[in-house]
């Protein structure tokens, strides 16, 4: 069994295989982003938090193991390098470069997620709560930012993959306009016009569940000119 709503970022420059990878974990149990590069990841990584990466070598721009290193000089988030390479050279340098593990192309599905699985299970637990955990309230609602669960009284709010993943992202930022196109790259999907018509239909169905009356908002408000932002009490 894969860690409980554990939140992983795929990392490649293959459309393909990014694809094949998100749906592959997801069906696993996974919350799952993807990015197409580095520089992508890094934009992803400043608004959101991961428990695990999963990270290309060979990708133009910045490659794995150099952004390996640099997310390493700021973060001890898991991560494990993917690459056509299997030379013990290869291995080695990424291994220097702070990666939990190294798994070379091709592989079999199964095996990449026994690799996930044993890397998280390594992961030092958390120390104790000595504090309450920050909750935002919006109405009759409260939603839990640690846990990423959003309740009603004493029962959940059922939340779909990509609610849950928009709320993780506007309660990092509460009071902060947030535009359909960033909203699409912190979503880990391509841009382009269609995904951000995407993103305001998912808008319009996660309304529904956070207002009294989601044609005129009151948590979730319409910013003219900027985008989207959660206006918490």
């Amino acid at each position: 069994m894969n860690e409980p709503d554990a939140h992983l970022l795929i990392v490649d420059d293959d459309e393909r295989i990014r694809s094949l990878l998100q749906k592959f974990l997801i069906r696993n149990g996974f919350l799952v982003s993807a990015a197409r590069d580095a520089a992508h990841a890094e934009r992803i990584l400043s608004g959101l938090d991961f428990d695990m990466i999963v990270l290309d070598v060979m990708m133009p721009g910045e490659d794995g193991v150099s952004f390996c290193r640099r997310l390493r000089e700021k973060r001890d988030l898991p991560i494990l390098l993917l690459t056509a390479k299997g030379e013990t050279e290869d291995r080695i340098k990424g291994l220097e470069a702070g990666a939990d593990d190294y798994l070379a192309k091709p592989f079999e599905p199964k095996e990449l997620l026994l690799r996930i699985n044993s890397i998280l299970r390594r992961v030092p637990p958390s120390e104790p709560q000595t504090i309450a955990p920050k909750v935002l309230s919006l109405g009759p609602l409260r939603y839990d930012i640690e846990k990423g669960v959003m309740w009603s009284g004493d029962k959940t709010v059922r939340l779909t993959a990509t609610e849950a993943h928009l709320m993780r992202i506007f309660s990092a930022c509460p009071g902060k306009a947030l535009s359909r196109t960033e909203l699409v790259e912190k979503l880990g999907r391509d841009g382009g016009q269609a995904q951000e018509r995407a993103v305001d239909v998912q808008i319009t169905r996660l309304r529904r569940k956070l207002e009294a009356d989601p044609k005129q908002p009151r948590y979730l408000q319409t910013v003219r000119g900027a985008g989207y932002m959660l206006a918490p009490d």
